[in-house]
């Protein structure tokens, strides 16, 4: 495959909202953080989530020849097999990144590799695919915390339901994009969950509360767009979600860290939408 096809299969452009999760992993645990960790965890779970994207669209090469043929498999850009055996090598060199950073980082990148599979195979076939999308982006939070010697304490659970809640809606919307509609939105009221973590993140400490703002407004705008469902409006709402990731990370990084390093997740968002420009996020 040629690099424009394979930073397509990859998502790459969303990859900041990977990188801000593990900062939040680690700040919410109260862990350590130096190049020693960072790098390794960094590559290390990039590498997952770009071999999860192309393992994505590997089992999805029939259905895709159906209802996204402009995906690069049906477009004849590459074969699924070359896809498949790209995705799993991506897997295999990240969790080796990662088993570099302990006993404890390994073991839980292996649950969130079995999570991103388990996905990628029965998202399709199951009404339960965005829990399943949910508990993958759950898990990059205990891989980063158990990578940085952090505690699984209530700080890091909290923030991981939080998390968890953005990514089932998220999700959930993700899945009507093909189609441009979303057609029920009350499962939608899920993303409630977050909303909450964060007012309660940025009353306890108020130097989050600027990213809190930005986070409902962010958020407010990207659900009017399913709201109004206009020819367009989802494919929209999904790429301005995946962006919001990193506003969430920012207010909980803001809260428990500092101000500066919550802002370094905030300045992820306009990275992530400018990035997607180039190479679609979903």
């Amino acid at each position: 495959m040629n690099w424009l096809t394979a930073l397509r299969l990859g998502r790459v452009s969303n990859l900041p909202t990977v990188w801000t999760n593990a900062l939040a992993g680690i700040v919410l645990s109260a862990g350590h953080s130096s190049d020693s960790i960072l790098v390794p965890l960094l590559i290390g779970l990039s590498l997952l989530y770009v071999s999860g994207m192309y393992l994505n669209d590997a089992f999805d090469a029939e259905i895709d020849a159906r209802e996204r043929s402009s995906r690069p498999i049906p477009q004849g850009e590459v074969a699924a097999g070359t896809v498949f055996a790209a995705g799993f090598s991506l897997m295999a060199v990240g969790l080796v990144c990662l088993a570099t950073l302990g006993s404890k980082a390994f073991l839980m990148a292996i649950l969130l590799a079995g999570a991103i599979v388990l996905y990628d195979w029965l998202h399709k076939g199951t009404a339960l695919a965005p829990l399943l999308m949910a508990l993958c982006r759950a898990l990059v939070y205990g891989v980063a915390a158990a990578a940085a010697y952090g505690a699984s304490g209530e700080p890091l659970l909290i923030g991981a339901i939080g998390l968890f809640c953005y990514i089932t809606g998220l999700t959930y919307a993700a899945k009507q994009g093909a189609f441009d509609r979303v057609e029920r939105l009350w499962p939608l009221a899920v993303m409630a969950v977050p909303l909450a973590v964060g007012t309660a993140a940025a009353l306890d400490r108020p130097q989050a509360l600027p990213f809190f703002a930005a986070f409902v407004i962010w958020t407010g705008g990207a659900l009017w767009l399913l709201w109004r469902r206009r020819q367009g409006d989802v494919g929209l709402a999904i790429s301005r979600l995946i962006a919001g990731i990193s506003l969430y990370d920012a207010i909980l990084v803001g809260a428990y860290h500092s101000p500066a390093l919550g802002l370094l997740c905030a300045l992820a968002v306009p990275v992530t939408i400018a990035a997607q420009k180039f190479v679609p996020g979903t």
